[in-house]
């Protein structure tokens, strides 16, 4: 509780900066956590796993149990794609990766969704508390013309404090986006090269079905 008073006194000291500042903290923070519950979660799964009962299912020749099994993967990236694909099997190779990255560019940019705001606000919040810093300076000298000289310590104290709590606050958001973006950038990029990867793996398995299935006949 001391640590949550001295803070809120803090930003309370700062000034009118300090609100474009702590929107930007709830952006991020919503941001935050709504991508680490899309990314971490809803669209991810365990690829090689889910691979081999494919594998299973697609080498039996049961391509509708391989595509029930991709319906029983939710919102999952991996299974939306090679879903598309196994709907084609059927067809010939090229359709088949038609199907394949038309669901890639429909699952992609889900992935990456609203990443590139964290990059923005951790610009954004940096350059408001640097605005803030200026201005609080600015008022601040600006009335040590003004007032008597015995409260010129205290105008300047304060408007030091204006200054330097909108540094630090900006900073801390800024911080704290950046991380966040860099770290989900690079889940969300193993995530989509995942897809990629299995993807032409189902290309192969598709063509050694039906390669077999052929010589049997």
């Amino acid at each position: 509780m001391d640590y949550l008073q001295y803070g809120i006194q803090q930003f309370q000291s700062g000034g009118l900066m300090m609100w474009p500042i702590a929107v930007c903290g709830g952006v991020t923070v919503a941001i935050i956590l709504e991508r680490i519950m899309r990314i971490m979660f809803q669209y991810n799964i365990d690829g090689t796993s889910f691979m081999f009962e494919v594998q299973k299912y697609v080498l039996a020749n049961d391509i509708d149990g391989a595509i029930r099994l991709c319906n029983g993967g939710g919102r999952a990236a991996l299974p939306r794609v090679v879903k598309a694909g196994l709907q084609r099997a059927s067809r010939d190779e090229h359709q088949i990766q038609n199907a394949i990255d038309a669901a890639s560019l429909e699952v992609i940019p889900k992935i990456e969704k609203r990443l590139h705001y964290l990059a923005l606000i951790a610009n954004l919040a940096t350059l408001f508390g640097l605005l803030g810093t200026i201005s609080g300076l600015i008022y601040g000298f600006g009335q040590l013309a003004v007032v008597p000289a015995a409260e010129k310590q205290n105008v300047l104290a304060k408007s030091i404090a204006e200054a330097l709590n909108c540094t630090a606050f900006g900073l801390l958001i800024a911080i704290t986006a950046m991380i966040f973006h860099s770290w989900l950038s690079a889940k969300a990029s193993v995530l989509i090269e995942e897809v990629d990867e299995y993807s032409v793996k189902l290309i192969d398995l598709l063509s050694a079905r039906k390669y077999k299935h052929s010589t049997e006949e």
